[in-house]
């Protein structure tokens, strides 16, 4: 066996392999470039481009002065549309685009440098269109064979997928800090074992009182709440890893130093956060603050047991002394004790009380006038008497008659019958205490049943003597049984004819007997045709569903010989009504039931007022927050707006910087329509209401309701030719329609057809709206619709249906604000099945109004305007820079003071002619300085500028000029025209 000497390639094969661009390489004809043909080429760029064809990452050659392009397969992938006709081109001429960018790579290089970018931005036309990629890129000299830099070999590994994926993954990690900052509940994320704080959210801080938190550990940062066990519990999730849920936990805050601690009830949540090593790292802490709701379902709760303690007994004494010590310990009081005042008015007996542990009791015989003015007065008008410290309200002789009592805060209630001080129920506590209105709503309910309850039971009693002195005179003379059985059978129907309550009486099966005319008149019924019927099926439970089997579960435990109280809401001929029924049975000397009574409390207007309040106290918690971030804005957006008009102003027409000037502008007075949109909202001020032809407005719209929604959503217009005008926020409108149909596309799942339809109407009467002609502007959805729970729920703030992460529940509420402040309202409604709408009605414009045209012309500007020696107030440098410089630019002489201080300094020094102040500063906001101004200088005009203005109500301050922020430099002259025009 011998071995064969080895044959030199052939030239015309060179190079060998190398995919496509080797192939390439080897049939281009090279002669007509500044190479020449393969066979001449020095063996320093024929190593080199054998060698690229080799590798799997993108390589470009760049070779000699002019960069000839010699590039493998995974670059002709990156060049993509560019690929073939780059192979041999000069690479100035190939990537244009970039030319400045190679030929300092080709100088750098070609001197023996060398050159690295990471993640290098370029805007490349790869496919005829610019496009933005990211690249690492590394670039080396490639020498000949003297060791001189001949060319240059490149690199190129595109990033652009991964710089795209980072981006994404910031701008993710930013949005989920900021959900963090606005979201209601409390947040916080605690680290390490000393559970030290990392970050706190807005509501967390304004729980704990705003105090210094981050970095420091829970024991230092909140004493308080060391004590009372908490970190325990973070210390055993931390140690086990386990989450803790805590339901309705009550603890007490110190949210001021100094002040005493109050109580909050929270629900709330420590779950561990795992690191990547498995270990637990921190913990993070989630929850709400359910005080309110709490509190309300302990009072419920307290009720329904006093209830049940007092249903079985008759003696007034008995029910009274279970209701004050009941009362006493849940309000954790000193005293609690009720009194019959004598015919005078003037003398009452405390009968009974209850004292707590150690305190003195108060029975006993008084007079009213001992307890000074305000007792008298309030308590003789049927007012309750409210005072937190008797020593600091009363004058010190009338509160000597509470303190010799011990009795250092009190709330007194009255019972006004038939126009007369008939008896008194109070609380009383040894200390001064500030009452809560729940404690006096409590007090008031409380002492409302428990009189009612009285009253009922010697009415009962009253019924008993009749049946018993009857039952005497039966033995002596039947003549006379007869009339005293006629006289308490018309007592007992005066009793029930005269009673607020609706009363029945029951045969021990459950049919009726009796009703009073309180009850008759909630149904509109008559007696004659009631009489006989199963109690559970007459009207007034037959139109509320699901009522037949409650009632006739409590008719069935009364006839048993037991009792029920129960809360209910019934559908009466008149609407919905709230009740506090309660049912007991009627037994005989043998204990046998013979009757059965049922009576319902009308707690209506009662319910729906602690509601009200309820919802006021959400809107206004909401609508401070959402004023104050956009106050805040408008004093940025004052400062860009202002800035850009004079920046305008001093650029010549034809500057192409005017586009760009013009852009900013634009995009400011966007910002500013935002928190004009907030402000609404948080009724900070005024919807800027105008005329409007809703068709036209619906038209503009559909395209910015069609780029809002996925390709797969149908939009089905039907408006009515010739609709009436309206008058409304155009934006605020806009905003409202856009969120109805964000909902219904939720509710399609991003699939389907969603109609839009806008008619007029004439209606007499609906929905709380008045008769006249109305705008219905309704948006229907093919979802799976609502059940009547979620329906009711549906315009609440915070209320929503959707997942984490997919809906605040603030959408239905902002339309529904939106259509009432308009003088409309918004109707829901929904089919589970079958779909949901939901309907704006908007009062229309007449057409006698509406042909109504006033014409407003601009007061005349003529002739230059006075210059003014102008002081200009601002605790915001910027603002008070731009509002300096509008009035600089209009020929005016302008001063600045940065606080009411300063300002009043340089008024004292100075004379000027007009004072232009910002509301809201520190220390002295701009209503203070200008009611101080008034007092020494009265003929000074002042005109007060904001972006959240609340001026104090029945101050003169109201009458001031006031000037909107953001304001632009004619408006801002305009205003001082307007507050000049009369000096």
């Amino acid at each position: 066996m011998t071995a064969e000497a080895p044959t030199a390639p052939d030239e015309a094969e060179f190079p060998l392999g190398g995919g496509e661009l080797g192939a390439l390489i080897r049939t281009r004809d090279w002669s007509g470039t500044s190479l020449g043909p393969p066979a001449q080429w020095p063996q320093s760029l024929k190593t080199v481009t054998s060698t690229l064809q080799l590798s799997p990452v993108p390589i470009v050659l760049l070779w000699g002065e002019q960069g000839i392009m010699l590039y493998n397969d995974a670059y002709s992938v990156f060049a993509a549309g560019r690929h073939p006709q780059l192979l041999g081109s000069e690479v100035r001429k190939g990537w244009p685009e970039v030319a400045e960018f190679n030929d300092r790579v080709m100088r750098v290089c070609l001197a023996g440098g060398t050159l690295a970018y990471r993640d290098q931005e370029l805007t490349l036309h790869r496919n005829g269109r610019p496009e933005q990629v990211w690249m690492n890129l590394d670039y080396s000299p490639v020498l000949d064979e003297a060791g001189t830099p001949a060319g240059v070999i490149a690199f190129v590994v595109e990033t652009t997928e991964r710089v795209r994926a980072e981006r994404h993954l910031l701008a993710e990690k930013q949005r989920l800090t900021q959900l963090f900052e606005q979201a209601p509940g409390i947040m916080a994320m605690l680290s390490g074992p000393e559970h030290r704080f990392e970050m706190a959210n807005p509501a967390y801080a304004n729980l704990l009182g705003n105090r210094d938190l981050i970095g420091l550990p829970v024991r230092d940062a909140l004493p308080e709440i060391a004590r009372q066990g908490f970190i325990e519990l973070l210390d055993q999730v931390y140690r086990s890893g386990t989450a803790y849920v805590g339901t309705s936990v009550e603890l007490n805050i110190q949210r001021n130093a100094g002040q005493p601690e109050e109580a909050f009830i929270l629900d709330f949540v420590f779950q561990p956060v795992i690191d990547s090593q498995g270990a637990v790292s921190g913990i993070f802490v989630q929850g709400h603050d359910v005080t309110q709701r709490a509190q309300a379902e302990r009072r419920t709760g307290f009720l329904d047991a006093l209830g049940k303690a007092t249903a079985a007994h008759t003696d007034a004494d008995t029910i009274l002394a279970i209701t004050t010590e009941s009362l006493g310990q849940h309000l954790r009081v000193t005293v609690c004790a009720y009194a019959d005042m004598d015919p005078d008015e003037d003398g009452f007996t405390i009968r009974g009380n209850w004292a707590a542990p150690g305190a003195r009791g108060i029975v006993g015989h008084y007079s009213l006038a001992a307890f000074g003015h305000l007792a008298q007065t309030n308590l003789h008008a049927g007012l309750p008497l409210i005072l937190d410290d008797n020593a600091e309200q009363l004058p010190a002789h009338e509160a000597a008659t509470f303190l010799d009592l011990d009795l250092a805060a009190t709330i007194c209630m009255p019972l006004i019958k038939e126009g007369k001080l008939t008896a008194l129920m109070a609380i009383h506590d040894r200390t001064p205490r500030r009452w809560k209105p729940q404690e006096l709503a409590l007090l008031t309910e409380v002492t409302e049943r428990s009189w009612a309850h009285i009253e009922r039971v010697r009415s009962e009693a009253a019924v008993r003597l009749a049946e018993q002195r009857f039952r005497e005179e039966l033995e002596r003379q039947v003549e006379e049984r007869t009339a005293a059985l006629a006289q308490s059978e018309a007592q007992i129907r005066t009793v029930a004819a005269s009673s607020h309550l609706y009363q029945w009486l029951l045969s021990p099966d459950g049919n009726l007997v009796y009703a009073n005319p309180t009850s008759l008149a909630g149904t509109g019924s008559q007696l004659d045709e009631l009489v006989g019927m199963a109690f559970w099926s007459t009207p007034w439970f037959s139109a509320t569903p699901g009522m037949l089997p409650t009632i006739r579960k409590g008719v069935t435990t009364a006839a048993a010989g037991g009792s029920e109280n129960l809360s209910m809401q019934l559908q009466l001929r008149d609407g919905v009504h709230s009740f506090d029924f309660s049912i007991r049975p009627v037994l005989d000397e043998a204990g046998t039931v013979v009757g059965i009574v049922p009576e319902a409390v009308d707690s209506t207007a009662r319910v729906q007022a602690e509601q009200a309040l309820q919802q006021a106290q959400k809107m206004e918690a909401l609508g401070n927050l959402t004023g104050g971030i956009a106050h805040d804005f408008n004093n940025l957006l004052t400062a860009v707006m202002g800035n850009l008009e004079l920046l305008r102003k001093r650029v010549s027409v034809d500057s192409p910087l005017l586009r760009l000037i013009d852009n900013a502008r634009i995009g400011a007075e966007r910002g500013a329509s935002l928190t004009r949109r907030m402000l609404a909202f948080a009724r900070k001020q005024d919807l800027l209401a105008e005329r409007i032809q809703p068709g036209r407005l619906i038209d503009e719209m559909s395209e910015l309701l069609e780029r809002s929604l996925d390709p797969a959503v149908t939009i089905e217009m039907q408006v009515e030719a010739n609709l009436p005008s309206i008058d409304a926020d155009p934006n605020q409108l806009q905003t409202a329609l856009l969120n109805l149909v964000l909902n219904a596309r939720d509710a399609i799942n991003g699939a389907g057809r969603i109609v839009i339809s806008a008619n007029s109407e004439r209606i007499e009467r609906q929905s709380g709206l008045g008769p006249g002609t109305y705008l219905c502007l309704a948006v229907t959805d093919e979802g799976n619709g609502m059940d009547e729970a979620t329906l009711q729920r549906a315009t609440e703030p915070f209320y929503t249906t959707k997942g984490v992460g997919k809906g605040t529940g603030l959408g239905l509420s902002i339309v529904h604000g939106f259509a009432e402040q308009s003088g409309g309202t918004l109707v829901l409604r929904s089919e589970v099945g079958v779909g949901t709408t939901a309907q704006i009605w908007l009062p229309a414009i007449q057409e006698s109004m509406a042909s109504e045209a006033t014409v407003t012309t601009s007061g005349d500007r003529s002739g230059d305007p006075a210059r003014l020696n102008i002081l200009a107030v601002d605790d915001d440098v910027l603002v008070l820079f731009n509002t300096a410089e509008m009035l600089r630019d209009e020929g005016h002489q302008v001063s600045t003071a940065h606080s009411g201080a300063q300002a009043l300094e340089q008024l004292k020094a100075s004379q000027f002619d007009l004072l232009i102040t910002d509301h809201a500063m520190p220390k002295m906001t701009g209503a203070q300085l200008a009611l101080e101004v008034r007092r020494t200088q009265p003929d000074l005009p002042i005109l007060i500028v904001s972006g959240y203005a609340e001026i104090p109500a029945g101050t003169a301050a109201t009458k001031i000029p006031l000037l909107a922020k953001p304001f632009s430099q004619a408006e801002l002259i305009e205003a001082i025209a307007a507050v000049t025009r009369h000096r």
